[in-house]
């Protein structure tokens, strides 16, 4: 008998977004129900908590043992090492499909899955990882990694809401992973509400003198926003590689209105 998506567990949830969105073997401790790979993106920020924590202590302790600029390179590679650079493959597809595919949309969906990268999606790249680098670098080992700490969480529990707001562009069939996410509920929302708000709280609180917090709340969700109109102007839909274009670019905008006040 087939399992409903509603009668998957929470901690299968949870363990499934570990699995998904990491390359550590947590498929060896457990494994969730196939059911439950539908439901990864109301986990996603909970995921932040742990590349976010990562990146940072590699901020912290590396910076006392190697230069700065060496130490920011070695946290990007941490994450990337964790994540299996899931993201940036993205971000690549995204800027080749939008930037080769013209206003053509089903171009513009064959070339994110080509597995082939293009010039747009090394120029993206290559500029992505020298703002990051360079942002990060502004700041003070310790604001660096408090600001990384909440803008990962954040800006996934952001860019999930893309979901929410328009239908997957290709069919099961044809998806890179066979997976359609699934609408959250309600409960849904608040649990991934709060798995994206409570790390940038805890961040408002230590550094309300320095920064202004509307700044880091709203900016970035209208980047989000303008992303999700050139998205749904283009494709009437999303797909893996725009929740992970979105991710980068909207974490990217937190860094460097953190630039402005922490630099």
């Amino acid at each position: 008998m087939e399992v409903s998506i509603d009668n998957t567990k929470w901690y299968d949830r949870v363990w499934a977004a570990l699995i998904f969105f990491t390359r550590l073997p947590f498929w060896r401790i457990y494994q969730p129900k196939k059911e439950a790979y539908k439901t990864v993106v109301e986990h996603w920020a909970l995921t932040g908590w742990l590349t976010g924590g990562c990146m940072a202590a590699v901020i912290w302790f590396g910076s006392s043992v190697f230069p700065y600029p060496v130490t920011i390179l070695l946290a990007i590679l941490t994450r990337l090492l964790i994540t299996g650079a899931l993201h940036e493959d993205g971000l690549a597809d995204f800027f080749d499909g939008f930037g080769g595919g013209g206003s053509d949309r089903q171009r513009i969906l064959d070339i994110m899955k080509d597995s082939h990268i293009g010039t747009y999606g090394v120029i993206s790249l290559i500029l992505y990882f020298l703002l990051l680098s360079f942002a990060l670098c502004s700041m003070a080992p310790l604001y660096a990694a408090l600001t990384v700490i909440a803008a990962d969480p954040y800006a996934k529990m952001l860019s999930a809401q893309l979901i929410q707001m328009m239908p997957y562009a290709r069919t099961e069939d044809t998806a890179k992973n066979k997976t359609i996410y699934r609408k959250f509920s309600v409960w849904a929302g608040v649990s991934l509400a709060i798995q994206g708000l409570l790390p940038i709280g805890i961040y408002f609180y230590y550094l309300h003198e320095k920064i202004d917090w509307q700044m880091f709340v709203f900016l970035p969700a209208i980047v989000m926003y303008f992303l999700y109109l050139l998205i749904w102007k283009r494709l009437r839909g999303y797909t893996g590689d725009c929740c992970g274009a979105l991710f980068l670019l909207t974490e990217l905008s937190v860094y460097l209105i953190a630039t402005y006040y922490l630099s």
